[in-house]
């Protein structure tokens, strides 16, 4: 493709991310796939293009002082030769006009305001109150696995037999990072089920999940499944997992990825019983997300102050149902891919007051007991990784038992 055929794709895909109604790489994925004759080489320049712009849009809509796509493009391009990036051929961007000139000409230079600077918009930047995690939270985020069912030795060794590389994480015992993103839907090692794709975060999650056979389980948010799948390789298949999201249809995968994993003791259930009773209530929480931004900066800017108000409400209901479905000394684990204290934290200690009889567990005397390494962090009441804190995404575990 001739370079502004690749910026006219990128455009394509920017009007539709910037309506901002659905996941930017849902876009990416359908764009492409309808599109069979770009090469290789090519989805990956227009692919990084668009995940590059988004991670400056704030600044981008700040220079030009609007939000039309096309004008943000131009903003973006606007040290290029426009001669060549936007030539007006038949499949290329189409030649900047007069008007258009003139607006470059006049971009916006005052300073950034801090929230512009960090990309992040300015509701959320005062809520989460931390300049630097929201800028590590702008970054690029790695490409974390896990071996299933075989050590991450072995598993890091298949992958080098087919031109992957890999090192080793520094808490999971399960988990490997490439520091760039892999398609693994070719590999052997993924199409046998030895390894899966999951952030070394959500790991450390479900292993502080602390199972065992004999325990009744149920993953009550259990979304894809990824954490239950962990859960039924620590058990090595004995025990039972249970399954059970309120929207079944992000469910749809599991049973087939169970079958590639290998993993044959989870059971997706409707509904739990009014009589039901459990050991580990596990809560992968409905969350604003905001703690995946490396991963999908477009959310922060689908994100809503009615849409959070929400799902603040679905956590703490969830948690009391949770607190009526526990055994005498079972354990509630609470968890969201959030870095907003009051998804977190403040939802733990509502929680506390309003339910006296539930303590948390110490964090650090957990971690060491399953990991057997140093606990890298110095509040012990809730596990909260980010990019700053442990290199991965910002990610909230609390785990409460009953007295």
């Amino acid at each position: 493709m001739q370079i502004s055929a690749k910026y006219q794709a990128v455009l394509e895909i920017m009007q539709k991310v910037w309506q901002d109604q659905y996941p930017a790489d849902n876009i990416i994925r359908e764009y492409m796939r309808n599109r069979k004759y770009i090469g290789s080489k090519d989805r990956k320049f227009i692919t990084n293009t668009v995940w590059d712009i988004i991670r400056h849009r704030s600044r981008l809509e700040f220079d030009c002082g609007c939000c039309e796509p096309r004008m943000l493009l131009l903003t973006y391009l606007k040290d290029y030769d426009f001669d060549i990036v936007a030539d007006g051929s038949q499949y290329g961007l189409p030649e900047v006009s007069k008007e258009e000139k003139q607006k470059l000409q006049n971009l916006n230079n005052e300073v950034y305001p801090e929230y512009i600077e960090k990309e992040c918009p300015k509701w959320l930047y005062e809520k989460i109150n931390d300049a630097a995690l929201v800028s590590s939270l702008n970054t690029v985020a790695t490409a974390d696995i896990r071996a299933n069912f075989i050590s991450r030795e072995d598993a890091k060794e298949k992958l080098q037999k087919e031109g992957l590389f890999f090192s080793y994480t520094p808490y999971s015992p399960f988990a490997l990072r490439s520091e760039e993103r892999i398609n693994l839907q070719n590999c052997i090692a993924y199409q046998n089920g030895e390894i899966e794709v999951q952030d070394e975060a959500s790991q450390l999650g479900a292993i502080l999940c602390d199972v065992r056979p004999e325990h009744k389980i149920i993953d009550y948010c259990c979304g894809g499944g990824g954490k239950s799948l962990l859960l039924g390789a620590i058990l090595k298949n004995k025990g039972m997992i249970l399954a059970h999201d309120k929207n079944p249809k992000r469910m749809d995968g599991l049973s087939e990825r169970a079958g590639r994993l290998g993993v044959k003791n989870i059971k997706i259930v409707d509904k739990i019983m009014p009589t039901d009773k459990f050991d580990r209530f596990i809560i992968d929480a409905p969350c604003s997300g905001s703690g995946t931004w490396r991963r999908s900066p477009d959310a922060k800017y689908r994100l809503t102050p009615k849409q959070l108000e929400a799902i603040k409400k679905a956590q703490s209901e969830i948690l009391q149902i949770a607190a009526e479905h526990l055994t005498d000394n079972g354990r509630i684990i609470y968890m969201t891919c959030s870095v907003l204290p009051e998804e977190n934290e403040r939802q733990i200690e509502k929680f506390l007051h309003e339910n006296p009889e539930f303590v948390t567990v110490d964090m650090q005397k957990l971690w060491e007991r399953k990991l057997e390494i140093p606990y890298p962090l110095i509040e012990n009441r809730y596990l909260k990784c980010s990019p700053l804190t442990t290199n991965t995404d910002g990610f909230f575990v609390c785990v409460m038992q009953r007295k």
